[in-house]
């Protein structure tokens, strides 16, 4: 009678693993073809290939850092959930990501770590950030012309050739920046009167749109450069420095006659582009990232689960003696939640093996390479136009050979738990 019952599910046990698990070890003994037998040669690819050591290794840091940031974040805010008066609501939303798909969340922070910040959220903060204390010129791309009475002094700073005089106006042409990315509110820039007591000048964008304007010299439809800031420097010292008016004009005092004027670097200041999230070096702790996301939430509710099932005593009693929320957090809290932990760590740690779907989806081809994991190798060397299921076969076999220990933890936590 119990081998009647059994028996239709050893039968989908052994047609769903076991059969593929064997086929698999098979496979791998043999060549790209599977004709001719090649014993363990393809597990020696494995190790020769760097593609697949880089994968490797990924995996390597995936299963040191997903799990354990998911838990952490998972475990706090299951405690904090309990303090606060909309805790439910807050779970839910920690929560929600977990009934997004793999495919769908990927989408999703493929358009986050966008390099433009125009478009990718992650950017658009960190440049804002940065910004703040930071900000970028308007004029990034400002450079002298031809003939320019300017020239390059170093470090991304402008000089004039000459010193300057008081009482004759001083022409400062640039050109390079585009008219779409002037200032919002530039006006038209006009030539500088003289004044016999004051060093005079002009800013400007020297270029007219259309063509016929004339080379260094303000012609009425060429735009100012307000806000540029000049210096008037004398034996390598600045003695003194102003900012160009909303018609590129400037003056400075007397003090100036005789100096060098000078457009110091900050005039010119690229705009600050981000950081690159899809790069080499940050593609995987950026698909980490989204991978938290999702299943942060899931750590969480095993947590809340097993922190209901605290005894309140217990926190009841260590506050009673005089241990601060701290203390009872970890004295009392952690350890309890201890069985519960391990659960949600394992259960993420094989989970983690298999990532696939997000490291996909969200590195671009150009750095795949660079965020593979074992599990996309196995894809890619699997199945196209190069497949080679002899050393895919081999990487699956791999790839269980690392599972199992973990599977073996988890049973024999499980027989643990039923023996008392």
């Amino acid at each position: 009678m119990a081998a009647a019952f059994l028996l239709p599910a050893l039968v989908l046990l052994g047609a769903l693993v076991v059969q593929p698990i064997g086929y698999s070890v098979y496979r791998s003994l043999f060549d790209r073809s599977g004709g001719s037998f090649v014993g363990l040669g393809n597990y020696g690819e494995i190790l020769r290939d760097d593609t697949i050591r880089t994968a490797l290794q990924n995996t390597a840091v995936w299963v040191v850092l997903a799990p354990t940031t998911a838990t952490v974040l998972g475990l706090i805010f299951a405690v904090l959930t309990e303090r606060v008066r909309w805790g439910t609501a807050f779970k839910l939303l920690v929560f929600m990501p977990m009934a997004i798909s793999m495919l769908a969340a990927g989408i999703i922070f493929r358009l986050v770590y966008e390099q433009d910040p125009d478009r990718g959220v992650a950017n658009a903060v960190w440049v804002g950030v940065h910004d703040t204390f930071a900000e970028s010129s308007a004029f990034p791309k400002a450079r002298p012309g031809r003939d320019s009475p300017l020239v390059a002094a170093g470090g991304g700073a402008y000089v004039t050739r000459d010193p300057v005089r008081a009482g004759a106006p001083v022409l400062l042409p640039l050109v390079g920046v585009a008219p779409g990315a002037l200032p919002e509110g530039t006006r038209t820039a006009v030539p500088a009167t003289a004044d016999p007591g004051k060093v005079t000048g002009t800013a400007w964008q020297d270029f007219t749109r259309g063509g016929g304007g004339r080379t260094n010299t303000v012609d009425p439809s060429e735009s100012a450069f307000a806000g540029m800031r000049i210096e008037a420097v004398k034996d390598g010292k600045v003695v003194e420095s102003t900012r160009a008016r909303a018609d590129g004009t400037f003056s400075l005092s007397a003090k100036a006659d005789g100096a060098v004027l000078r457009l110091p670097a900050e005039n010119f200041r690229e705009a600050y582009a981000g950081v690159d999230w899809l790069g080499p070096s940050l593609v995987t702790p950026a698909v980490i990232g989204a991978y938290v996301w999702m299943w942060a939430g899931f750590a969480m509710v095993l947590i809340g689960a097993g922190l209901a099932a605290v005894p309140r005593e217990l926190l009841e009693a260590a506050r009673v003696d005089g241990a601060n929320e701290w203390q009872v957090f970890r004295r009392i809290t952690v350890p309890v939640l201890a069985p519960v932990l391990v659960v949600v760590l394992v259960t993420l740690v094989i989970n983690v093996m298999k990532i696939f779907d997000l490291v996909f989806v969200i590195a671009p081809g150009s750095v795949q390479d660079d965020a593979n994991v074992l599990a996309l190798q196995l894809y890619r060397t699997s199945f196209g136009t190069d497949a080679d299921q002899g050393v895919g076969s081999a990487i699956a076999v791999l790839l269980l050979i690392l599972v199992v220990p973990v599977m073996l933890v988890n049973i024999r936590r499980l027989r643990k738990e039923r023996s008392r």
